[in-house]
């Protein structure tokens, strides 16, 4: 055992390691008895690989590079594909990311374009599909339909956009004719989730929400009839509304209708409008990307959920009783994907000791198992965090949550009475969460000595709406008055430094990152990655249309409220920074676009703070390609290792300008 300082431990967790670990598996599904799922490719370009594991087990990544299978849907994306089974043989329809085009594929087949590409402005994009083969003539290969949102641009702005319920041919003749798309519904709302039929193929389901709504503020539920042509007739609402947010609905086998709905201040579950399993926990979650699933119904009349409160369990819920059974296992967090056949489910799980894995769980049996991107320890799991679960108090008394990672090393201690540093991190969303999983990002700094707290601070999912809505106009002040209230409470119960505490976080953590700087001292310097700095900016035409009104929740209506915007914007505010700091863009983003880091950039000129700025060409929002989060992670590192005064030995040093 070697007496090093803290941050100066060696680690075999190098920055490759962490980036080769990056992602997860996304978008499960059955294709008869076979289960499919997306998988990222740090090392080939970030791209989505689709993955088919066989009846007998073996598993295969039928599209090779460049294939990428990534919707852009409200830029977030969505489920990008669907399959069937047609004279014993998979019929997959993915969306490939580089042209956002509908491909089909058949094993032996390349695959052929069903949707037409289209020069204005982002284009057409769909997400979300479904293959309905015996629509539209016999059951074959090139016959039926794929039932999908489609997205299309009209004009070159973000907001010059309509999205609608449509129905691309099987046949590809719709490949160069957009006429040949059929749309199912008008665009009177603006945002819309693909549709779900009832076992019958008479009634048809699917979410619909408007501006200046968020889908986790309130959605509507709608049910249409379906003619014999395929028409979707005299939409109603059925349930939500602007103060009721209903996150997923599917029919059940017997056609009763199931849904996800926060009406009683929690995402629980509803089969015909009655509560099936009341408790104050989720049953539901925010709804970034169409197509997520959060619940599947079962042929036997129960249901696989993924539950829970903070942490996201995979069980089954017996509607007569209320019941849940969850699955036994290492796994403490599920995502929101799910998808059944039979008796079997499949999900996507992780814990503190295991990345995310495809697990399948046998309700007949009660056994789960792994049967996808099984994890394998890449080191000697010593060198990982044992991380706490803590809820620390605010102001006004407020609880806040947190998991605490402290410094890690089965070969390193430090010397006797040194404190660790501690970096906060600040999740995006930033209605979203942190969930407590094994991540070689974080066990990159801890293996090394440095300590890291995620805060799921007010506003986050997971812990109700009243939770949630702690964040109403007041993001900017609420997440970091809770990021700081933990830093400064590791500080003061002697478990981090107090002069040694970062920030960081990206998107919206970006935000509350750069925000934490210019509103207080607590900090000796940050990480700021492809974040959001100038609120009137971005509330004022800047982004994309999903999130264009997001802050008439968040801060306020701007045209009420200007003063709010511009009092709360780092970029308004860049004399108020002291700290240095490392700022990190995908020059693609079209989110949070890199303008607002060069505005907020060109104010820090010649104020003597050091920083550094890293523009990464062909990243978008988030950071998908192995060598760019190589760099970023060991620039990270080093900002610490400079202003912290640690011996980051190995790691290029990061030139700090000002």
């Amino acid at each position: 055992m070697r007496t090093l300082p803290y941050g100066s431990w060696p680690s075999p967790v190098d920055a490759a390691l962490a980036a080769a670990h990056d992602g997860k598996p996304e978008f499960v599904g059955f294709v008869g008895d076979e289960v499919w799922w997306t998988e990222p490719r740090p090392a080939e370009g970030g791209r989505r690989a689709l993955v088919r594991r066989r009846a007998d087990g073996t598993q295969e990544s039928p599209l090779p590079a460049p294939w990428n299978a990534r919707s852009r849907v409200i830029e977030y994306g969505g489920r990008p594909w669907a399959g069937a089974v047609l004279d014993g043989e998979p019929l997959l329809v993915f969306v490939n990311f580089a042209d956002q085009r509908l491909y089909r594929w058949r094993p032996g087949d390349d695959p052929l374009p069903l949707t037409p590409a289209s020069a204005v402005g982002g284009g057409l994009r769909w997400a979300d599909p479904q293959v309905l083969s015996g629509r539209g003539g016999p059951a074959g290969p090139g016959t039926g339909e794929v039932w999908c949102v489609l997205e299309e641009f009209t004009g070159e702005g973000p907001g010059d956009v309509r999205r609608v319920l449509a129905a691309v041919p099987l046949d590809g003749s719709a490949a160069a004719d957009r006429g040949a798309v059929r749309e199912l519904t008008d665009h009177r709302h603006r945002f819309v989730t693909g549709p779900r039929l009832s076992p019958d193929g008479r009634r048809a389901v699917w979410l619909t929400w408007d501006h200046p709504r968020m889908p986790w503020d309130g959605t509507e539920l709608l049910l249409a009839e379906v003619g014999e042509d395929g028409v979707l007739s005299a939409p109603e609402v059925v349930a939500g509304g602007p103060e009721e947010s209903i996150a997923q609905a599917e029919w059940a086998p017997d056609g009763s209708l199931l849904y996800a709905s926060d009406r009683s201040g929690w995402w629980n579950l509803y089969r015909d409008g009655e509560p099936l399993c009341p408790r104050e926990e989720e049953f539901g979650g925010p709804l970034w990307k169409l197509g997520q699933r959060w619940f599947a119904p079962l042929d036997g009349g129960t249901v696989a959920v993924v539950h829970g409160r903070g942490a996201a369990a995979l069980g089954v819920l017996d509607p007569e009783t209320g019941e849940v059974v969850d699955a036994a296992g290492p796994w403490t967090e599920f995502d929101a994907t799910v998808a059944v056949r039979g008796e079997r489910v499949v999900a996507v799980g992780a814990g503190p000791y295991s990345a995310h894995e495809v697990v399948e769980l046998d309700t007949r049996t009660g056994r789960a198992r792994v049967i996808g991107a099984a994890h394998e320890d890449p080191v000697d799991p010593a060198y990982c965090p044992e991380p706490l679960i803590r809820a620390f108090t605010g102001p006004d008394g407020r609880e806040i949550h947190a998991h605490v990672h402290p410094p890690r090393n089965p070969g390193c201690v430090a010397p006797q009475g040194e404190l660790p540093p501690y970096v906060v991190w600040a999740h995006g969303g930033p209605t979203s969460r942190a969930p407590l999983v094994l991540d070689l990002e974080i066990a990159y700094f801890t293996s090394r000595g440095i300590g890291v707290a995620e805060v799921n601070y007010g506003g986050s999912t997971g812990y109700g709406r009243e939770y949630r809505n702690r964040l109403r106009e007041r993001w900017g002040v609420v997440d970091v008055e809770d990021c700081a209230a933990v830093a400064l409470a590791l500080a003061d119960e002697g478990t981090a430094d107090r002069a040694r505490l970062a920030i960081r976080g990206g998107s919206a953590g970006g935000w509350t990152t750069a925000a934490s700087l210019t509103a207080t001292d607590v900090y000796a310097c940050g990480t700021i990655l492809y974040p959001i700095l100038d609120l009137t900016g971005w509330g004022s035409g800047e982004t994309h249309d999903f999130e264009s009104r997001y802050l008439e929740t968040l801060v306020g209506p701007l045209a009420e409220v200007p003063e709010r915007y511009a009092e709360r914007s780092p970029a308004e505010h860049a004399d108020r920074i002291t700290a240095p700091f490392l700022l990190l863009q995908g020059l693609d983003d079209v989110i949070c676009p890199p303008a607002q880091c060069e505005r907020f950039l060109a104010r820090m000129t010649g104020r003597g703070v050091p920083h550094a700025y890293i523009a990464f060409e062909g990243e978008g929002h988030g950071f998908r390609r192995a060598e760019t989060m190589v760099r970023a992670l060991e620039s990270e590192l080093s900002l610490y290792a400079q202003v912290f005064g640690l011996d980051a030995a190995g790691i290029p040093t990061l030139e700090l300008g000002t």
